[in-house]
Order: structure tokens, then C-alpha cells, then sequence
């Protein structure tokens, strides 16, 4: 995604560093957030809807999953949404043999491969190859749009991968009619590149038709740090306040649906109050790694991943 970044926001001031004020923010809706005795757990475990911090990242749980995806570990948000949607998966007794699991926009990631791996039979999908919106994401490496690619690194033995995986093309704003009875469903940023912020929280409320009654879906998505008010709210990407998220988790509420509660610590460490400016992937010290990309500057705001785990009513 950080070549399709670099073309939206070449105006992003790289001399300023725009503020992190989450903590300010007002919550109109109480009830959809953690409570205190809630917030008694050790990191890396019993995951809610929840903001990317480094404490979480660095927890052996996220660190696990990231190895076993033989990936590098590394102070990056993408990391934590990989990992983060694996651990909530896996605490809902998703990741399993016999699970159906539904990925959308998954490009070039992992997860289709490992979730096959662990005995999942996936659906995995991505835009149609004759949609000129996928052409930033290819042009960096991030759309494949076949089946193959999406096992490049083996980690799914190659017979029990084709048995397991499917790959659709499949736009997120026109989900297709027989989409329907899986187990659970992801998506790691993507549904803020559907057009507008509205459009972005429609597909949120359409593919819970895709679970079955009891369900689970888990979605990473871009979070404004800096505004509850001002945002980007159009275009190839846009950032969801949390106004937003309050609104699609009140809307789902009502539908019957569970959404986990909202922890908005965004963390205290040194790399959560680092806004990496463009081009991105800034040199940190150890014990840190070479990339400290948790939180990124996008034209004026601070954005990091909020991940939000819905259960499809019962």
C-alpha cells in the first residue's frame, strides 16, 4: 500500500509532525468501549476492537504468529494487523480444520496460505483484473490477482493449498449474491479504499451476510489520531474518525450483530508517539529494528490501524 500512499499524499508536509490527541477525543456511545476491569489482560491476548500499539506488536503472541508466518519481525503497523487478525481468529476457535474463511482485497498477503496451512478452507478475493483501481497495489507488488501467487512462499504444502484455497475476483462494493456460510472474514486495510468514508462502513455492514449466525468477522482500517472532526472523507483512501467507528458499531449493534468493545490506548512507548513522515520506513535504533511505521503522517492527520472483531448475530 505505501506506493498508492506516496501518490495520494505528495502534499503531506514532511518539516511537520501532526499531533496525536485520541485521548481527548469525546465518546458519545459509552457502552461500546472497554471498561477499566477490562483492561486487566496480558498483552497479546483476549482481543478486542482495538488500536495498533507497540506493547501489542511486541507481545510474544504477535510475535509468534509472525514467525510462524515466516515473516520478519519488525516495528511496523502492517505486522500488527497480520497478527492481530490471526489472534483474534484463533481465540474465537476460527482457525481450525474444516473453518471457512473469507479474505477480502487480500493481494499479496500471507494469510489465505497460512490460514490454509491450519486446515481452513479459504475463499480468497481480490478486484478484477480489468479494474483500473487495482493498478497502484500491482504496480508495487500488492495485487497478484491468482490463485498461485497467493502461496509463493509455501506455506501451505501445494496440493493441500489447492484444495483449501479458492481465488475470486471480487469487488468490495458489490459483494456477490453466493458469498454465503462462512465461519469467519477479514480484511487488513482495505475497506477504507471503497470511494468514501460511507461507502467504507457499508461493506462492513454487507459482508456480515456472508457469515453464518454466530460468525466472525475481523477488519483493520485507517484511524485518525489527530481529528475526531476533520479527515480525509473521499477519494482512493480516506481515514475514519472515531465518530465513524462509534456510528458503524452503534449501526451493527442495532442489527443484532456483537462487536467487540474499543480499547483506544494508543500506547505509551516511544514508537507509539512516532508519526513516520513520507517516503516512510524512517531508520530506528535497537532495540527497535529498522522500521518504525506504526503511526504515519497522511496530509495533516496521524493515522494508525484500528481493528474491529464483529460476531454475526446468532
Amino acid at each position: 500500500m505505501n506506493q498508492l500512499l506516496k501518490r495520494l499524499f505528495r502534499k503531506t508536509r514532511r518539516d511537520v509532525s501532526p499531533p496525536i490527541r485520541v485521548r481527548d477525543f469525546p465518546q458519545r456511545y459509552h457502552e461500546l468501549f472497554l471498561s477499566h476491569a477490562g483492561k486487566d489482560k496480558v498483552e497479546g491476548t483476549g482481543m478486542v476492537s482495538q488500536l495498533c500499539r507497540f506493547a501489542t506488536l511486541n507481545s510474544q503472541p504477535f510475535r509468534d504468529w509472525v514467525e510462524r508466518m515466516r515473516l520478519e519481525w519488525e516495528a511496523h503497523r502492517k505486522k500488527w494487523e497480520l497478527a492481530y487478525i490471526c489472534q483474534a481468529l484463533h481465540e474465537r476457535g476460527m482457525l481450525a480444520a474444516g473453518k471457512r474463511g473469507l479474505g477480502f482485497a487480500v493481494g499479496a498477503e500471507k494469510l489465505p496460505a497460512f490460514m490454509a496451512s491450519l486446515g481452513c478452507q479459504i475463499t480468497a478475493t481480490d478486484l478484477p483484473a480489468e479494474d483500473e483501481r487495482k493498478q497502484p497495489w500491482a504496480d508495487s507488488g500488492q495485487w497478484v490477482g491468482n490463485l498461485e501467487a497467493l502461496n509463493a512462499d509455501c506455506l501451505c504444502p501445494v496440493d493441500e493449498f489447492r484444495r483449501r484455497v479458492e481465488y475470486r475476483p471480487v469487488d468490495m462494493n458489490r459483494i456477490p449474491a453466493d458469498l454465503r456460510g462462512y465461519d469467519f472474514a477479514w480484511s487488513t486495510c482495505s475497506f477504507e479504499h471503497c470511494g468514501d468514508l460511507e461507502l467504507g462502513l457499508q461493506f462492513l455492514e454487507r459482508q456480515m451476510e456472508c457469515l453464518k449466525p454466530g460468525g466472525v468477522a475481523v477488519h483493520t482500517t485507517e484511524f485518525n489520531l489527530s481529528s475526531n472532526d476533520e479527515t480525509v472523507s473521499q477519494g482512493s483512501c480516506v481515514i475514519y474518525r472515531l465518530r465513524d467507528i462509534e456510528d458503524i458499531c452503534y449501526r451493527l449493534t442495532a442489527q443484532g450483530h456483537q462487536v467487540a468493545p474499543i480499547d483506544l490506548d494508543p500506547g505509551s512507548e516511544e514508537l507509539d508517539l512516532f508519526v513516520d513522515p513520507p517516503p516512510y520506513y524512517q531508520s530506528a535504533k535497537e532495540p527497535y529494528g529498522r522500521i518504525k511505521h506504526l503511526r504515519l503522517s497522511l496530509i495533516g492527520y496521524a493515522s494508525t490501524s484500528i481493528g474491529l472483531i464483529i460476531r454475526k448475530a446468532a
